[in-house]
């Protein structure tokens, strides 16, 4: 039986805050559904590099840790990732990044998940970075 959307939020919610890494950086879950997740990150000075813009592993961290929730929540079991493929397509200027993640096909033990990251400045939102990972189950599979 899956959770109901609100269940599922706080769900996430919680192993997010179990997260050390997730707490430094400031991120957090806006909206879960059965299979998708969006991340959002308040952008601070300590998360850009050199030029002003997001650090790249700010913007992979925001695409891994959502295609993870994405799969979290297809085998409501605990997963990781074990691929995570990301181009990056133009520079994180902004307030804020947000990350939209989906899962695009789950078999018994993995699945394939699609993340596409932006930021947001002044309202608009610009694609800065696009993922694709797979994510397996976090010892056995249920039947």
């Amino acid at each position: 039986m899956r959770n109901s959307p609100a269940t599922a939020l706080e769900a996430v919610r919680a192993v997010i805050a179990e997260q050390p890494f997730t707490q430094l950086l400031g991120a957090h879950v806006a909206s879960v559904s059965d299979k998708s997740c969006e991340l959002v990150l308040p952008l601070r000075k300590e998360l850009t590099q050199q030029h002003g813009f997001a650090h790249g592993g700010v913007v992979s961290y925001m695409a891994d840790n959502a295609v993870t929730i994405a799969g979290g929540l297809i085998f409501q079991a605990p997963v990781v990732t074990s691929e995570l493929k990301i181009n990056y397509i133009r520079p994180g200027i902004g307030d804020s990044l947000i990350a939209r993640a989906e899962c695009l096909h789950a078999g018994r033990s993995q699945a394939v998940c699609r993340c596409e990251v932006y930021a947001v400045k002044d309202g608009e939102e610009k694609l800065c970075a696009a993922a694709q990972a797979t994510i397996v189950l976090l010892g056995e599979p249920k039947d």
